[in-house]
């Protein structure tokens, strides 16, 4: 079906790090689309308690404190109300294997499974973006071009949002999701289809 007949949930996460064997999720922050809009009074916010709280170099990024993590609530109190926002709704996010890596990690020790939901990634919409509507103008190999999602952002002339704030980057995510996705549907990508099938066919040739 055309890619707006479907409901998206924009995601995000703040780490302790990114290393999947140690590091853990220290919040979490989520916004529903419907009709290719925010609907900007259905979001999930929540911190989340690691097993072990140490100021760690992210803490520097997303100046999340030890003291706050201490009353939050741990990952297996909050996946059940995360996957209950989600529904069966597509998931969305900047580096979206990276948070599902994580959030997948955490429902498989304490559920004993993993999240099964098809996932848009907005950078990898950015790719196809540059090379279906500049062409070759951006060189896949050059190192000048940012894949940032501020970056992004800036040059797209959205909205700027808080950086490393889950919620915030969320609502980013989803300012830029939009854009690529209208601005896509002018050059040929209609249906959900047509945006997976870009996404892989664009992986194969880098």
């Amino acid at each position: 079906m055309p890619i707006e007949e479907y409901d998206y949930v924009v995601l995000d996460t703040e780490l302790t790090g990114m290393n999947k064997q140690k590091d853990e999720i220290v919040s979490v922050g989520a916004v529903l689309v419907k009709n290719l809009q925010i609907m900007a009074g259905h979001t999930f916010y929540t911190l989340v308690r690691p097993g072990k709280i140490n100021v760690t170099d992210a803490t520097l990024i997303h100046q999340i404190t030890p003291q706050e993590l201490y009353t939050a609530p741990p990952i297996q109190d909050v996946l059940p109300g995360l996957l209950d926002f989600c529904g069966s709704s597509f998931l969305v996010g900047h580096y979206i294997d990276l948070d599902t890596r994580f959030i997948n990690n955490a429902a498989k020790i304490h559920f004993g499974s993993t999240i099964k939901t098809p996932c848009l990634d907005t950078l990898r919409l950015a790719q196809i973006y540059r090379e279906k509507v500049w062409g070759r103008y951006h060189d896949q190999l050059n190192l000048q071009v940012s894949y940032n999602l501020t970056d992004l952002c800036k040059e797209y002339d959205l909205p700027l949002f808080p950086a490393h704030d889950a919620l915030q980057d969320a609502l980013q995510t989803a300012y830029l999701f939009l854009f690529l996705v209208k601005t896509l549907q002018k050059n040929g990508l209609v249906t959900l289809k047509d945006f997976f099938k870009a996404g892989q066919s664009w992986n194969r040739t880098v």
